[in-house]
């Protein structure tokens, strides 16, 4: 009788490969792209001084203008001193313009329909964006087809008709013939028609089942989710009303009516054109917005940031 015994087998040897750390700006396989010309030292600071530059190319016709308007008209139109003035600065400019003017009027003016035209802009164009977004109609994509359209139309083409049209509802010299033609904005319907795209259709279905309608989803659900993309709308919408010339230059008549723009206008001297003055109406007209833009201005980051807009 034999017997076998079983040889001791021998564990296979384990083959250890060292595990790499992945490489800075990838991860599971997808690479990031530096938003710079490149990741190198050279190129960044090659950016930064392209970036620099046109920021002050930017920025040299802002800072002209506030430094003529500071000068005397003497110093404003002398090549030699455009920096510093040879005598000093001054608020010449400022009193002069405030005393031949009634700039309080015309700033009230254009407060009043910038604000007018913004609110009716605003809500106009939210509801349009949501039935676009969330309604099914006849001819609904016909109808977003010549939205898009209107957008490429030029505003002052449609100068002639808009005042034959107020001329045939009696508006003309009336706040309501400067706010109404301002309020047709198809590019805010589109934006807002976009926005809506974005946001999740689940919370609208939860509001149906609770037994909300069409208008109490659009002002309870979205419009609450949506400040931050109102609010960089209603500042768009403000700062095109409050610079718009060419329409309240047209439709009105009466001093009493004259927005800003217009109203800086009429402020001309026998002497031909006076600098000083021009630049000081115009940084006077342009201080509004920029408390606007300041104040409001978390606002359109946000907004951006949130959105298809900003690329996301």
């Amino acid at each position: 009788m034999t017997t076998t015994t079983d040889a001791p087998v021998r564990p296979a040897r384990q083959r250890i490969v060292p595990v790499r750390p992945p490489r800075p700006g990838r991860a599971e396989g997808r690479t990031t792209t530096n938003l710079t010309l490149g990741a190198g030292r050279t190129t960044r600071v090659l950016a930064l001084v392209v970036l620099v530059v046109a920021a002050l190319i930017w920025l040299l016709p802002m800072a002209w203008a506030l430094l003529t308007a500071f000068k005397s008209e003497a110093d404003a139109s002398d090549p030699v001193h455009w920096i510093w003035p040879e005598h000093g600065f001054t608020l010449q400019a400022f009193s002069t313009v405030w005393e031949r003017g009634d700039l309080p009027l015309w700033m009230l003016n254009s407060f009043l329909i910038s604000a007018a035209v913004t609110a009716i802009t605003v809500l106009v164009s939210a509801m349009a964006g949501y039935a676009f977004s969330r309604t099914l109609f006849a001819g609904r994509k016909w109808l977003f087809t010549l939205t898009i359209a209107a957008v490429l139309v030029p505003p002052q083409i449609l100068i002639v008709p808009w005042f034959e049209q107020m001329l045939s509802l009696h508006l003309l010299d009336t706040y309501a013939a400067v706010i109404l033609p301002q309020t047709v904005a198809p590019v805010m319907v589109f934006i807002l028609k976009k926005h809506f795209d974005s946001l999740p259709v689940e919370l609208e279905e939860a509001a149906r089942i609770d037994g909300a309608g069409h208008w109490r989803i659009f002002w309870s659900v979205l419009l609450p989710l949506s400040r931050p993309m109102l609010a960089a709308v209603a500042i768009f919408v403000f700062i095109g009303a409050w610079n718009n010339f060419l329409w309240p230059f047209v439709s009105t008549s009466d001093p009493s009516l004259m927005t800003l723009p217009v109203g800086i206008t009429t402020v001309k001297d026998a002497y031909g054109i006076q600098y000083a003055q021009s630049m000081a109406s115009a940084v006077l007209a342009a201080l509004p917005l920029v408390a606007v833009f300041v104040f409001f201005q978390r606002h359109i980051v946000k907004s951006v940031a949130t959105t298809g807009l900003g690329g996301q």
